[in-house]
């Protein structure tokens, strides 16, 4: 082996000094270390310890220019501070990790403008991306996923490949909970207006509603957080239902941490279902009754699935798409429904 070159203090080391360090040429170092299948294992090898001892790091963009590929996959949530996406980004950023792959994550402030926007801006500096809660229209999406390898979570869109979390299902589920406590009237509380779950949702409850013969209506619509749900509360209370469905966990634990500050008995007067069972749920005061959703596996599978069309471009005409069941968890914030004069 020749001896290791010294990059320096203030040079990091390049692919030229792990070649010359290697007695390789730089084409053949440049295979070892980014399609290590090409090249003898000997040689391989000798090539990663060399580059190991140099502390060489790639560079992503001079990579990009010569392969045409970041091996980085960005992650786009619409609110990075909501615990809903928390385990999506470790779900990803597991099943990345794994394959080799950067995450790169992008907050999109729940603007389908911004999310548009981030998109093309960024769009050299990965490969693919992983859309979570997209708050772009069915047609902005299926455009961007004509010119953009994309996995969308939690959105079912003509083309799109996506990984969608049946919260429908445990929709259905709560109204056949709530219904069986006796409760005969209940508001849906809506979530943003751009959010496409948020429309399957209500749809749901509407169907549900059908079915058992109950009263169902819609206040809102309100922003997914915990601070909303002081309005969403009074809402609720002045439509004068006795059970209500919130969009997310954020806003059922808003309501009833104002419900609290009123003096309203939850379940005795009003019964509250959430929905995601984020981290947290369960310490409420009363423990939030609401819908468990598989979404670590949620970002595990969109990752599977982007992978999976970047190593074949074959398939990415193809729209692949996954459903992951969700179920009712029933805690305290649920109850008869009260007996009203």
């Amino acid at each position: 082996m020749e001896p290791l070159v010294d990059a320096g203090p203030d040079r990091p080391a390049t692919l030229a000094d792990v070649a010359a360090a290697s007695g390789v040429a730089i084409s053949t170092a440049s295979r070892a270390l980014s399609n290590p299948t090409r090249v003898r294992a000997s040689t391989r090898e000798k090539i990663e310890e060399v580059a190991r001892e140099l502390n060489y790091v790639v560079n992503a963009q001079a990579r990009a220019l010569t392969s045409g590929k970041t091996r980085t996959i960005a992650v786009m949530v619409s609110d990075v501070t909501n615990p809903f996406y928390f385990d999506i980004i470790r779900g990803t950023q597991q099943q990345l990790k794994a394959a080799g792959y950067t995450q790169l994550l992008v907050d999109t402030e729940e603007s389908d403008e911004l999310e548009d926007s981030m998109m093309h801006k960024l769009r050299r500096s990965f490969d693919g991306a992983i859309l979570a809660a997209s708050r772009l229209t069915d047609r902005k999406l299926a455009a961007l996923a004509s010119e953009i390898p994309v996995v969308a979570i939690n959105r079912q869109t003509s083309g799109v490949p996506s990984v969608f979390i049946d919260t429908p299902s445990g929709i259905e589920q709560a109204m056949g909970h709530l219904v069986s406590l006796g409760h005969r009237d209940i508001v849906y509380v809506s979530g943003p207006v751009t959010s496409w779950s948020n429309e399957g949702r209500w749809r749901a409850l509407l169907r549900a509603a059908k079915v058992h013969g109950v009263t169902a209506r819609r206040v809102g619509p309100f922003s997914p957080k915990k601070v909303a749900g002081a309005a969403a509360a009074d809402a609720v209370l002045n439509s004068g239902a006795t059970a209500c469905i919130a969009f997310n966990d954020l806003l059922a634990i808003g309501i009833l941490m104002r419900l609290r500050e009123r003096g309203v008995s939850v379940p005795g007067d009003l019964s509250i279902v959430g929905c995601d069972d984020i981290f947290g749920a369960d310490f409420c005061n009363p423990p939030l009754t609401t819908l468990t959703a598989p979404i670590e596996q949620a970002g595990r599978v969109a990752v599977s699935i982007l992978l999976a069309r970047l190593d074949d471009p074959a398939i990415s005409g193809t729209r692949q798409t996954a459903t992951l069941p969700t179920h009712l968890t029933v805690r305290a914030s649920t109850g008869p429904a009260p007996i009203r004069k």
